[in-house]
């Protein structure tokens, strides 16, 4: 049973793949000019191999598509899967399908690391677009290390429970914080504000480049870790019997949710709620197993962020709505709904 498991497992996983190709595909194709994906094809080919371009495709088409639209849809899909991933990893460790990065604090302390940033106009040298996904990992960090301290002097075993309510009093305390801070320099609310709606409008290849690197350590930092976190479902007694340091394990896996939230939240703004819906959705459908959990969070995160984002920007034309607003009222249903199950 378990070897047909895997192989039904496995050939979806290759499925996915044509599935991701597609959905870029369409998330790059629709906009205020529609172009065909065969033009599409065209122009990426073009930009990369150095190919002909197909009689009839004019230079704004190719200017729409490679400098606007395809960075944009491809930052989305990381954005979306380095939530899912942080998401799949939090769940995992809590033993929680409601826990997330968001519940932790990880994310509001990168959210009020950047607004920090913004507010004091501060530019790293030499780093450009890449000084915010830095500030929101060191800032992400700090929120677990201080999450993690206060959780173990308040509670020895660092209980699940216990981690869960630190995590959500430092969130509180630190969207506060943010708060204070936009109402105190107005001048930076417009941008603060619009930051935390969550938003890839005029992102390019710079953003894309400077998120990337994080995405790439995080998610190989995590898989490294698949195993562990399949023993871990069992317990922490069964694991430290047969030689799992639950306890190494839990902060070494946090580290690399920071490096992935830290740096999602730090590029697109705050977004809810993919890191809650792609994690359980994949596990109803691809099991426990972490080496199918994460990578498929990663994929079904990707492309829902692609599919929002596409709504977002497609269904008030010519305006845009926050890429927050969408996911959240997909979102909140959704978590009703996982809550109410539980509670049942």
């Amino acid at each position: 049973m378990s070897i047909n498991k895997d192989k039904k497992n496995k050939t979806m996983m290759i499925l996915s793949f044509v599935v991701v190709f597609l959905v870029i595909c369409i998330g790059t194709s629709i906009g205020s000019s529609n172009i065909s994906i065969i033009d599409i094809i065209s122009i990426i080919s073009h930009k990369i191999f150095n190919t002909n371009l197909l009689q009839g495709i004019e230079a704004k088409d190719v200017s729409i598509i490679w400098s606007i639209r395809l960075p944009r849809v491809l930052l989305a899909f990381t954005v979306g899967g380095a939530l899912a991933a942080s998401g799949a990893v939090v769940q995992s460790i809590l033993k929680n399908p409601l826990a997330s990065p968001y519940t932790l604090g990880v994310s509001s302390g990168a959210s009020l690391g950047v607004g920090l940033l913004i507010v004091s106009g501060i530019s790293i040298p030499f780093l450009g677009n890449f000084s915010l996904p830095l500030v929101g990992f060191i800032c992400s960090l700090l929120t677990m290390v201080i999450v993690i301290a206060f959780s173990s002097k308040v509670d020895k075993e660092l209980s699940n429970t216990t981690i869960i309510l630190t995590g959500m009093v430092f969130s509180l305390f630190f969207n506060a914080a943010l708060t204070t801070i936009t109402a105190l320099f107005t001048k930076n609310i417009e941008a603060i504000t619009m930051w935390q709606m969550g938003s890839f409008s005029m992102k390019g290849w710079s953003y894309l480049k400077a998120g990337v690197p994080f995405f790439l350590v995080g998610i190989i930092g995590v898989m490294a870790f698949v195993r562990e976190m399949d023993v871990l479902t069992f317990g922490e007694e069964q694991a430290k019997s047969i030689g799992v340091d639950a306890e190494k394990v839990k902060k070494s896996l946090f580290l690399f949710v920071a490096v992935l939230t830290g740096a999602a939240v730090a590029i697109s703004g705050t977004i809810g709620f993919v890191d809650l819906i792609a994690p359980h959705v994949v596990r109803k459908i691809f099991g426990s197993k972490h080496s199918y959990v994460i990578p498929m969070s990663v994929v079904f995160g990707g492309c829902l962020m692609v599919i929002t984002d596409l709504i977002s920007r497609t269904i008030i034309v010519p305006s845009e709505l926050p890429v927050g607003a969408v996911t959240a009222m997909i979102g909140a249903p959704f978590f009703a709904y996982l809550y109410f199950k539980r509670s049942k």
